[in-house]
């Protein structure tokens, strides 16, 4: 992975502590709004770390693999990629 580590990881903590917060509140039987904004600020942070290390695959080994054979594999990949992410 050639996204920035550091960053991708402070991010991956912060969703994983939200998650924490999330079970805290289902436990809690609190408001379904808040436990919903709270649900979607986490699915944010993870939309994001996922476009940043995306983003590096295709700059990265994306584009290095048109130098191989391997480049039609990279594609497939990513369009795998594509079809969940439009699900």
């Amino acid at each position: 992975m050639r996204a920035d580590r550091d960053k991708v990881m402070r991010l991956l903590k912060t969703a994983r502590g939200q998650l924490d917060g999330l079970i805290r509140m289902v436990e809690e039987d609190r408001y379904c709004v808040d436990i919903s904004n709270q649900i979607l600020a986490t699915q944010a942070i993870l939309r994001s770390v996922n476009h940043q290390i995306l983003q590096e695959h295709l700059d990265h080994c994306v584009r290095e693999a048109f130098a191989t054979p391997d480049g039609q594999q990279k594609i497939e990949e990513i369009m795998v990629i594509l079809d969940k992410l439009t699900k």
